[in-house]
């Protein structure tokens, strides 16, 4: 499944050359001052808010136009809402930006947090299969982790809309468990929904991936998909090396909700796999032409960069956007067919 996923990328990547431009149609003018940011459960929180804040206070400065924050509980909402026009800007992962670019083709990316290197080449982040600490061992073989035993458990993902909390993990679930002779017949489908017959005993939804790491942490599953970035504010590693299997991680003792609920809680990941990062994306018949640009360069600008509001360096306790910055980490332009490694997972 990784190597699958990294050949397309780089196959991905080698065809798309240097910076890109804002594409798609001009769109109309935005009919009023105000530009309206649909955001994911996973950066509603309260504990987001000075970050969604300085955010709309950058792009304020730039467009000169009042910016309003339109938090969600639900994928689906922040997914329809820059699709049907009733947000111009959204923050989703890969496969809600495609999702809502199937529902509106005029739904565009504009940028995307890199990797260290400061550009797309490293701009991933970690899709992670995770079991509590004291039942670890029921998850390996001859001393390896291994998802061989997940069939039949309790299993929690985030959003069947999210791309690391279930299109990610979801497609490797079936690539690895296809090859056996009981499960040949297995797809994405059928991973849905637990019960007698089904291939999880049960399945639950954690609406976030911080949902969906407490449904793990509070026994209500016995395994969870998420992603590092969505709980890195709240957990710290504790053993093991970060985003390989083996690692420990352990809930700060002062974890924000939802996770100040189990302070001292310690998971360990099973499986990990890199996934495209995240982008901002606009709806060109809502925002015009003049603005979008406006977007695109405030968003990738050296000021965004640099704010320690916007991009948290290492060490410091803020809950932000993009944490633990260590690099030269920074939003940079993108266009759709970037996102391609992720639509071939649904072929």
């Amino acid at each position: 499944m990784k190597k699958a996923f990294l050949a397309m990328m780089s196959l991905c990547l080698a065809v798309i050359t240097g910076c890109s431009s804002v594409a798609g149609s001009k769109g109309q003018a935005a009919s009023d001052d105000t530009l309206t940011i649909a955001w994911l459960p996973n950066e509603s929180g309260a504990d987001m808010g000075e970050a969604r804040e300085e955010i709309g206070k950058v792009i304020e400065e730039k467009t000169g136009k009042k910016v309003e924050h339109k938090t969600t509980t639900d994928y689906i909402i922040a997914i329809e809402s820059v699709a049907n026009g009733n947000a111009d800007v959204a923050f989703l992962g890969a496969q809600g930006y495609i999702e809502a670019h199937n529902k509106n083709e005029k739904v565009i990316p504009l940028a995307v947090p890199s990797g260290e290197s400061g550009t797309l080449e490293d701009a991933v982040y970690y899709s992670w299969l995770s079991v509590k600490k004291e039942n670890q061992d029921k998850y390996k073989s001859g001393g390896e982790f291994t998802i061989d035993n997940i069939a039949g458990k309790k299993f929690s993902f985030v959003s069947n809309s999210s791309t690391s909390g279930f299109k990610v993990p979801s497609t490797g679930v079936v690539e690895y468990f296809s090859k056996k002779e009981e499960y040949k017949n297995l797809t994405a489908e059928d991973l849905l929904e637990g019960g007698k017959g089904k291939f999880f005993s049960e399945v639950l939804y954690g609406g976030s991936h911080q949902g969906s790491a407490v449904n793990l942490l509070t026994g209500k599953s016995d395994v969870a998909a998420f992603c590092d970035t969505c709980v890195g504010n709240y957990v710290e590693l504790a053993e093991g090396t970060a985003n390989k299997p083996g690692a420990l991680y352990k809930v700060k003792e002062d974890a924000a909700e939802p996770f100040n609920t189990v302070p001292g809680e310690e998971f360990s990941l099973i499986s990990v796999t890199p996934v495209l990062n995240a982008p901002f994306v606009a709806n060109t018949e809502m925002v015009s032409e003049e603005d979008l640009k406006k977007l695109q360069e405030v968003f990738t600008s050296d000021e965004v960069a640099s704010n320690e509001k916007i991009f948290v360096p290492e060490g410091s306790e803020f809950s932000g956007l993009f944490s633990k910055k260590s690099g030269n980490e920074r939003l940079v332009p993108v266009e759709d067919e970037w996102f391609n490694p992720i639509r071939e997972l649904s072929k």
